[in-house]
């Protein structure tokens, strides 16, 4: 298809990713549902090698699950991380966006700064 399919709901685990194989030309990696950002590497690597584009996605989180989600987002072709904005509050120091633009948490928010 020349427009881009992705497997959302009908992907979690790398178990998920041979049943998806000529559905779909996508695949949306969700920490929230691969268990962590272990096994979202695992999975962005295991549907690269079976041809799937990545897109990353987000549950409803705090920017304590998007700070580990944008380590993906660069390799992905579409990324969808706006969880903490539908928050009231989310934690001191995390993602904002400013002008539709999402902006990393501040340094030392999630793991050693850089």
């Amino acid at each position: 298809s020349p427009i881009a399919i992705c497997a959302d709901e009908s992907l979690h685990t790398r178990a998920d990713l041979d049943a998806l194989r000529g559905r779909y030309t996508h695949v949306n990696v969700k920490l929230d549902k691969t268990g962590g950002l272990t096994e979202a590497l695992a999975l962005a690597d295991a549907a690269v090698n079976r041809g799937f584009g990545l897109m990353v996605g987000c549950m409803v989180c705090s920017s304590l699950g998007i700070a580990p989600a944008l380590l993906l987002a660069g390799r992905a072709a579409f990324v969808d991380l706006d969880g903490p904005l539908w928050l009231s509050h989310d934690r001191d120091g995390g993602v904002t966006d400013r002008d539709g633009i999402l902006h990393p948490p501040a340094a030392g928010f999630w793991g050693a700064a850089a």
